[in-house]
């Protein structure tokens, strides 16, 4: 069984910066791509980036292109997910989740193997 923890949100203010951590633990070996998506209230889910286990491929969505940097250390079985710039719209919850193939990180938001708890990034002066 595989278990995603999220840790690193916080209140920042507009133009600021956060690094969300994601450590895995259990079985890591079932899964080849990790990503993190967001929800704000009243809103839909959002894909934000994704990684992949095998190569270092990355994905971005149009929304945090050039702001956002995911990276992963293996040796700690931890993902990484850099904010800068962050804007108002940012603010949600962030959760990191497991896909079993990268394409279903990037494509298929929902088709998640495992996801954290989520952690909350509140955006505002």
């Amino acid at each position: 069984q595989l278990q995603l923890v999220e840790s690193g949100g916080g209140l920042v203010q507009p133009g600021g910066s956060l690094r969300l951590s994601c450590a895995a633990s259990g079985i890591t070996s079932d899964y080849y791509a990790t990503g993190w998506f967001r929800q704000a209230p009243g809103k839909e889910r959002e894909g934000v980036s994704c990684i992949s286990s095998s190569d270092g491929s990355t994905y971005y969505a149009d929304s945090v292109k050039g702001r956002f940097t995911i990276s992963r250390d293996n040796a700690k079985n931890t993902v990484y997910l850099f904010m800068h710039s962050l804007k108002p719209e940012d603010t949600a919850v962030y959760y990191c989740a497991a896909y079993r193939l990268f394409r279903s990180c990037v494509s298929e938001v929902n088709a998640m193997y495992a996801w954290g708890q989520g952690t909350l990034v509140t955006v505002s002066s």
